[in-house]
């Protein structure tokens, strides 16, 4: 099933924008009268066809729409470091999406090595992955935050971070967290959390968690944790 992305949708028509237009058109050659699928990205789910076969600016006429289309009872927001390697944070984003995950936010800690986001590069990633999967709410890329900031916000739902420390208490993330619940889960750097960044964001209220028993590099442990917070609300 093609997907196509539409964020702003006036009445019974849609226009879709130059570049899905094109790719539309253009390269999967759909005419006038092709019926077609696309997602606003706030949780809608449309039926259409072709009015218009523009390249540039094809025009949909919308037979149907589904509203909160599969959505979710829990919001799952990861704050995680950028990586040095931006290829492999792209693919956390990527990969998480594709599971669900509601909110990402970059997290600058004390040891993150490389902060710099390519912004415009990762919404494109995500607007890829949601069509790919089939979501019809766009995930949330917040702007990066300084670690003491992200742990003084007002956050909704279970806190948690997760670190490697194995001379602190850690617990499951399935001991603390139950189905339907909103969930905060923090994922530190390529060289872990501080030791003061972990007493900070427990003073907060966030709870220490393991991801199991092996050292994960930072993007698996953040598939990790949003695969965890999946698979229990199955």
């Amino acid at each position: 099933m093609q997907i196509f992305y539409a964020p702003v949708v006036n009445g019974e028509i849609c226009v879709l924008d130059k570049s899905e237009s094109k790719h539309c058109i253009r390269v999967l050659r759909m005419k006038r009268g092709t019926e077609v699928q696309f997602v606003d990205g706030k949780g809608n789910f449309y039926n259409g066809f072709i009015s218009d076969p523009d390249p540039v600016k094809c025009e949909i006429e919308i037979t149907s729409v589904i509203h909160n289309f599969e959505k979710r009872n829990y919001r799952l927001h990861i704050a995680i470091s950028p990586l040095k390697n931006h290829d492999r944070f792209e693919w956390f984003v990527e990969k998480s999406v594709e599971i669900g995950i509601d909110i990402i936010t970059p997290l600058i800690c004390c040891k993150t090595e490389k902060p710099g986001i390519k912004v415009e590069r990762v919404e494109n990633i995500i607007i890829s992955a949601m069509k790919q999967s089939i979501k019809a709410e766009k995930t949330r890329f917040n702007k990066p935050a300084p670690f003491d900031d992200f742990i003084n916000l007002d956050h909704r739902g279970v806190l948690l971070i997760a670190h490697c420390r194995d001379t602190i208490d850690r617990i499951k993330i399935n001991d603390v967290y139950s189905k339907g619940e909103d969930a905060v889960i923090m994922i530190g750097p390529e060289g872990d959390f501080s030791d003061e960044e972990i007493e900070k964001a427990s003073r907060k209220g966030f709870r220490q968690i393991h991801l199991g028993e092996s050292r994960l590099r930072t993007e698996t442990a953040g598939i990790a944790a949003c695969h965890s917070v999946y698979f229990i609300n199955q």
